[in-house]
């Protein structure tokens, strides 16, 4: 809407703005694309509808992928495995132009905190403009490439401190409330549960050093915001709004100006009201994006429309019971206080004295006609970080917590790595949704299952190498493992009804968690990723020419020397 404006030089109430319902969002989508004007542009010139198709390659070009990330990372350890400081730094290729970006820097430094105990830390992060397209936000942006370094290198120490790496990270669980060194509030952690689930489902004390031959087990911990505390577009406007339009029929519809990208959060707004009020699913609707009809939403990023706009939609459910409720009192001749709510009926309390729902809904609307009441609601400021330069990034209302465990099977004769089975715990506070939060942590697994195997860009001159799903590689159903969700609820104070994200904190978990896999089962460590079968395969090449070259000095020294 703000870039229509600026780049049509229109008044931003000249512009309306219908968003249908295109399915996953994935980070692209924070920023305004360049066909998107140009769409606008086009349509205003021909003074008609315009449609843009973009080709393969075009999408590829067009939308912000993950950055290229080089990571140098030390970690200090004491003899019992707790961190001591983190020194860290990150340099991206960000591409020919900045835009959302910048934050995936910004959230790479601040994430190294609000998983473990880290007392001490430094942190240097570099973005680099470069002669190839953009790069922006992508699913747990920021957190994905430094966490795939971290746990990597906690799984290295612990194996010579000669700890478990379950035990190492238990040695660092850090217990809600707690505020990190750079000002980030916990106010709610379920990892230590995650931990406790993914080891035994996956027989992990009882399997891990006992598999045949080229099998291996490795594990991992990841964690994300629920929506950043800061919006993108700081006004001074709530964080969230949602309104209730009550109907002579009795229908609820929820307007909202939040997208649903794929997540479900449509119908998590729908069951969080009729949750208050006690009503079926069949009495709602949901009316969605449509800038001259639902309110201002902030964007679906950083898994924040769960969060923060179903706070909202449950204070806007509220105040439509608060009003049906006073209906209800003045009808029966009781102070409000005595009417309980049961949904369809209301009720004088003590008494058989009852109204059924339409009858309730006929008196709210006497004298006023449809009714239309707001929800809003605002990070509380305790979590929007310190007043340090750059405490807002990384702060969050709510943080999700995940364990993995992936079994891989690897073929040293080709460098392919099959990865057999994947076991993995979410804590996503309360699951009001439980169906819904088993897909997105299923969603997420397959996602990084996809960076940490098979998915790679690759530019010649500026010129795309991989701009086709022929040469860009994603995992299929053939490649898709079994994936064992467990779903674990640590409910956090500030989230709707206690629940936290669900659909970005699982993901960077699994690169790690592969690459150790990997190295329990061949004893070689891959810094690199995708983890594809030539880049393996000269690896394992590569020791096996040092094996020899080792083995042939050996050789030479027995040799007895001639006289």
């Amino acid at each position: 809407h703000l870039a229509l404006a600026r780049c049509l030089k229109l008044d931003e109430s000249q512009i309306r703005v219908v968003k249908p319902f295109v399915g996953g969002g994935f980070g692209h989508r924070t920023e305004t694309l360049n066909f998107e004007i140009i769409a606008a542009l086009l349509a205003r010139a021909a003074a008609g509808a315009v449609k843009l198709e973009l080709s393969r390659e075009e999408t590829f070009l067009t939308h912000r992928g993950r950055p290229e990330t080089d990571v140098r990372l030390k970690i200090g350890l004491a003899r019992d495995g707790a961190i001591t400081a983190v020194d860290c730094e990150v340099i991206q290729r960000g591409g020919a132009y900045a835009g959302y970006g910048l934050v995936t820097i910004l959230y790479a430094g601040a994430l190294l905190h609000a998983i473990y105990r880290v007392p001490a830390s430094r942190y240097h992060g570099l973005r680099v403009y470069a002669n190839t397209p953009p790069n922006g936000a992508m699913r747990g942006h920021g957190s994905v490439d430094v966490r795939h370094a971290f746990e990597s290198l906690l799984d290295e120490m612990s194996a010579e401190l000669g700890l478990d790496p379950f035990a190492l990270r238990r040695a660092n669980l850090l217990t809600a409330p707690y505020r990190t060194i750079n000002e980030l509030q916990v106010n709610s952690c379920g990892l230590a549960e995650c931990l406790d689930r993914v080891e035994a489902a996956s027989g992990w004390r009882e399997r891990r050093g006992r598999l045949p031959k080229g099998r291996g087990l490795g594990m991992a911990c990841s964690h994300y915001v629920s929506g950043s505390a800061k919006p993108v577009h700081w006004t001074g406007e709530p964080h969230a709004v949602v309104n209730l339009k009550l109907d002579f029929d009795g229908s609820v519809t929820v307007l909202t100006g939040a997208a649903d990208i794929g997540q479900g959060s449509s119908t998590l707004l729908a069951q969080a009201v009729a949750e208050v009020l006690g009503l079926s699913l069949a009495r709602l609707r949901v009316v969605a994006n449509d800038s001259a009809v639902t309110p201002k939403d902030n964007g679906s990023y950083s898994s924040r429309v769960s969060f923060m706009v179903g706070n909202a939609a449950i204070r806007a459910a509220r105040a439509l019971r608060a009003a049906l409720v006073e209906a209800a009192a003045r009808k029966l001749g009781v102070a409000e206080d005595e009417v309980e709510c049961l949904g369809e009926l209301y009720r004088a309390a003590g008494t058989d004295r009852t109204l059924r729902y339409k009858e309730v809904v006929a008196a709210a609307l006497e004298d006023t006609g449809t009714l239309t009441v707001k929800g809003i609601w605002s990070t509380p400021v305790e979590v929007q970080g310190g007043k340090f330069k750059g405490a807002a990034v990384g702060t969050g209302a709510g943080y999700s917590y995940a364990a993995q465990v992936v079994e891989v099977d690897v073929d040293e004769d080709t460098g392919v790595v099959k990865v057999v089975r994947v076991w993995v715990a979410h804590d996503c506070g309360r699951a009001i949704n439980p169906l819904a939060v088993e897909g997105q942590v299923q969603g997420s697994v397959w996602m990084g299952m996809g960076q940490a195997l098979c998915e790679e860009t690759q530019y010649h001159d500026g010129l795309p190498l991989r701009a086709n799903f022929l040469d860009y590689r994603v995992p299929t159903i053939v490649e898709s493992p079994p994936i064992d969700v467990s779903i674990v609820e640590a409910p956090d104070p500030n989230g709707p009804f206690g629940a936290k994200e669900a659909g970005e904190g699982s993901l960077s978990s699994f690169l790690p968690a592969l690459t150790n896999a990997i190295a329990d089962a061949t004893g070689l460590r891959l810094h690199e990723l995708p983890v594809t079968p030539d880049r393996l395969l000269a690896v394992l090449q590569e020791r096996a020419r040092k094996r020899r070259v080792k083995q042939a000095i050996a050789e030479r020294a027995q040799r007895p020397v001639a006289a």
